[in-house]
């Protein structure tokens, strides 16, 4: 006959994880909220001023930009920016992005990493390549945008790099963020995803080289800060998704042992009622 009183503990614990995972599904859909608006809103306006920056790039002499020279003498060697998130209990988005990240950089260690997550810094703790700087200290990675460009603004006109790639979750919606590869620099038209519609040729004043110049480091934090933004809802929406699962579970398991529950106290109520009938008739007797 199974134990009664474990039954009833584990009913409880169950409740109580309902109870929890509640509450957080509740906050992070109030997070996610605020992060998706924000996502949306700059997803379009970073997707069209890549697009331009990358058109104008074709248009001017890459010599005059130190942000567009490549290092021939450096044998494909990256600046890797890896966003992923401080906390877990967001289901697979992390474990996604890592194996996403592996499929891009397994093959070659020839790579430095900058990360803005602890569990991506973490992962390269044992997937390895060089750590360069982490940025998972700040609860907003956002606010750490500023330095995270001026990082690589810094190591990418030194030479040190021939390229730089951010890697992060794009938000699609509530129920669907996929890990993305971006090439930010160098510019190059074969980054765009999909041609951009040509509209004839147009005049920019004062020139493209000057506009080309103020452009370019506007262009660079724009990037990373919209690649935190999808991280960011990416994440407030996983963690939710992964909350409500796993209340559904935990009421689904409250159901369950409650059967198990009622079944064991009528079986010891049958038991108790036929010793009392033994009882009775060996008295009798």
């Amino acid at each position: 006959m199974a134990n009664i009183r474990l039954i009833k503990g584990r009913i409880k614990s169950a409740k109580n994880i309902a109870q929890i995972t509640k509450a957080m599904e509740l906050v992070s859909a109030a997070k996610m909220k605020k992060a998706q608006a924000q996502a949306l809103a700059g997803k379009l306006y970073a997707q069209k001023i890549f697009e331009m920056v990358v058109v104008l790039a074709s248009r001017t002499i890459s010599a005059k930009h130190p942000l567009l020279q490549k290092p021939k003498h450096l044998a494909g060697r990256r600046l890797v920016i890896l966003i992923s998130s401080n906390k877990g209990l967001c289901g697979g988005l992390n474990t996604n992005l890592f194996r996403f990240f592996s499929q891009h950089y397994h093959a070659s260690k020839n790579f430095d990493a900058v990360t803005a997550g602890k569990k991506g810094a973490s992962f390269l703790s044992h997937f390895g390549g060089s750590l360069k700087a982490d940025f998972s200290n700040s609860s907003s990675f956002v606010a750490e945008v500023p330095a995270i460009t001026e990082l690589v603004t810094r190591e990418y006109t030194a030479g040190l790099y021939d390229g730089v790639d951010l890697i992060y979750n794009e938000f699609v919606n509530v129920v669907k963020q996929v890990p993305k590869r971006k090439t930010i620099l160098p510019l190059t038209v074969e980054s765009l995803e999909t041609p951009v519609e040509e509209h004839g040729d147009f005049l920019i004043e004062p020139s493209i080289d000057e506009v080309f110049e103020s452009l370019l480091p506007h262009y660079l934090e724009n990037q990373i800060r919209d690649a935190a933004l999808q991280a960011e809802a990416s994440e407030h929406s996983a963690r939710m998704v992964a909350m409500r699962n796993a209340t559904d579970n935990a009421l689904s398991l409250v159901d369950d042992l409650t059967l198990v529950y009622n079944k064991a106290r009528q079986e010891k109520i049958t038991y108790e009622i036929t010793d009392m009938i033994t009882a009775s008739m060996t008295v009798s007797v």
